[in-house]
């Protein structure tokens, strides 16, 4: 198997709705991002799938290195092989990557989050460098739209903490702010032991409401940073965004009954989202 057959099989295999974006991008463009997501999806796996903390701290160290090996010309993983290629073509840095494996060591480091701005760190080092380099290799951007990218990469990612909520909670860990639980008198308890589809509560149910008023919020405030004249280039961009604003409208109809599932669009939806947007952009 081939470094390029590697990273298209790891992100076909996610399922993720980034993946159905990519498909809209030349072949140049969708290689580059393909390779940096198989990046980002190594380095979330190596949390994600972890039942020893220390080895994945060392996992995640390996990756440092090789990350250093790769930009000094000797990659070794197959990932490294693939994405080493396309770092001249569209400005990519190695600090970028080593932000990305710095917000996924804070998942072995912390469970909880005293309040938003410390999430919004959090989510800064794991979406909003992601959607930076992503803006790179879409297109030419301004400091304008790398602005949109962040605020989109956080949107995006306060989705998957809405949506994951019940997921995250098997793995002991609450995103939601620790302050925000407590305005809304939600017990960490009652999160973790995901007594859902009985127990879910009124509390419950207005502070997820609270949390997806941000995110929208945050979709309308990044949408109107991106310029005009930026919006065909950032399209692939723009898919991402409407797969996920639409993810959380599927979310609210089934009134944050996320503990017990997973709430999730089908396959033909998100492609369909995507040629929409392709069409109207």
């Amino acid at each position: 198997m081939t470094p390029q057959q590697y990273v298209q099989e790891k992100a076909a295999a996610s399922g993720s709705s980034f993946y159905y974006a990519f498909l809209f991008l030349p072949p140049p463009k969708r290689a580059a991002i393909t390779a940096f997501y198989a990046f980002c999806r190594e380095v979330d796996d190596v949390v994600d799938e972890a039942s020893d903390l220390g080895v994945a701290a060392t996992k995640l160290a390996w990756w440092r290195q090789e990350v250093a090996r790769a930009f000094a010309g000797t990659p070794q993983h197959p990932v490294m092989q693939a994405l080493m290629p396309q770092v001249s073509l569209y400005g990519l840095k190695a600090e970028q990557l080593l932000a990305v494996i710095e917000g996924c060591e804070m998942d072995l480091q912390q469970t909880r989050y005293l309040d938003f701005a410390g999430l919004a760190r959090y989510c800064h080092l794991v979406a909003g460098v992601v959607g930076e380099v992503a803006c790179q290799i879409f297109g030419q951007p301004s400091a304008q739209t790398f602005a949109y990218a962040h605020k989109l990469g956080l949107a995006m990612q306060l989705t998957n903490i809405i949506r994951d909520v019940g997921d995250d909670a098997r793995r002991g860990r609450i995103y939601l702010p620790v302050d925000e639980l407590q305005q809304f008198d939600v017990k960490a308890n009652e999160i973790l032991l995901r007594a859902a589809p009985w127990g879910y509560s009124d509390r419950f149910t207005a502070l997820m409401r609270f949390q997806a008023q941000r995110a929208h919020a945050l979709f309308d405030e990044a949408l109107a940073l991106l310029p005009k004249d930026e919006r065909r280039d950032q399209k692939t961009g723009l898919m991402m965004a409407h797969i996920y604003r639409a993810l959380l409208r599927e979310v609210e109809r089934e009134n944050f009954q996320v503990l017990h599932q997973r709430i999730s669009l089908t396959p033909l939806r998100k492609l369909w989202i995507a040629m929409r947007t392709n069409w109207m952009t």
